[in-house]
């Protein structure tokens, strides 16, 4: 029931590559003077969230995971048992990455790395120009002042550089699981890994902005803030490669498969509440398109589901 056909591990890998690949996508806006709608993103992360929610629930956790310890030999009752406590490893075991993001973010002294890619845009924008007008000024103001200047410039951007590397590697953390959640999604169902793709590619190019932006405004290079997104994106290729390996190592067997489609579900509901939604409000803190974003995505990947029961 769970056996998965070769193509199918190509095509997860793909799935995998590409959304981790969305973050450059994002940082490649550092050559746009203007970013996306703020309504119109945040409408496509509760789009994300519903699609990510519903699946988790309806699908993986509720029949892929059940059914594959139902396969390995237990009763019902003790396969949902399993399948319930697998869900919850994969809630913690994503709340413990997350709190690894946080910390890195309070080593930068900043908020959530990715937690609102227009602000972060905007107050590196503000800040690159307060510097060249403070540089300006120190030129016309005498040699000492314009040594002042000069040093608390290459001070700021020092400080831009490093909040940029270490929102890098903050989202790395962040993205490992994403990638074994699309790559063992896929397994299961390629319709389904490629909607759960497609959700965490919109949810990666944001991230991508906030990467490449501090990167840009400190060293003048676009270049540079595109190529540490691209490094922060191949973390969900390195997560998909882990999943792979574990089943791989189990001969891909039911167990091997009932445990990570209870874990996954568990990391996407926890993505989607935790990440998503979160970070969606925070475009629409009036609640206009969230909500109704939310339950559109639901829908969306239900109408999915049932074509291809039909």
């Amino acid at each position: 029931m769970v056996a998965t056909a070769e193509g199918n591990v190509t095509l997860a890998f793909c799935f995998v590559i590409g959304a981790g690949l969305s973050t450059t996508i994002g940082s490649c806006l550092v050559f746009c003077s203007d970013l996306a709608n703020q309504r119109v993103l945040a409408g496509a992360l509760g789009v994300s969230a519903g699609v990510m929610l519903y699946v988790s629930f309806a699908e993986i956790f509720c029949i892929k995971s059940v059914e594959a310890f139902e396969e390995h030999g237990y009763s019902g009752n003790e396969a949902i048992r399993y399948a319930t406590f697998c869900f919850f490893s994969g809630i913690c075991l994503t709340g413990l990455l997350d709190k690894l993001v946080h910390l890195l973010a309070y080593m930068q002294g900043s908020s959530h790395g990715h937690s609102h890619a227009l602000d972060v845009v905007e107050s590196h924008r503000n800040a690159h120009q307060n510097s060249t007008c403070a540089h300006n000024q120190a030129e016309t103001g005498g040699l000492g002042l314009e040594g002042q200047e000069g040093d608390l410039k290459s001070k700021s951007e020092k400080e831009l550089q490093k909040m940029g590397l270490l929102t890098a590697v903050a989202i790395c953390f962040h993205n490992f699981p994403e990638g074994l959640a699309t790559f063992v999604a896929t397994l299961a169902d390629s319709s389904v890994g490629g909607a759960i793709a497609i959700a965490i590619a919109l949810h990666n190019i944001p991230e991508g902005v906030c990467i490449a932006m501090p990167i840009y405004y400190a060293t003048g290079s676009r270049w540079k803030g595109i190529f540490w997104s691209f490094i922060s994106g191949l973390s969900e290729p390195i997560g998909g490669l882990l999943g792979y390996l574990f089943l791989y190592g189990d001969n891909m067997s039911a167990f091997a498969f009932a445990i990570l489609f209870g874990v996954v579900a568990g990391m996407m509901v926890f993505i989607s509440v935790a990440e998503l939604i979160p970070t969606a409000l925070k475009y629409d803190p009036e609640d206009m398109f969230v909500s109704n974003s939310v339950f559109a995505g639901m829908a969306l990947m239900a109408a999915s589901l049932l074509m291809f029961v039909a």
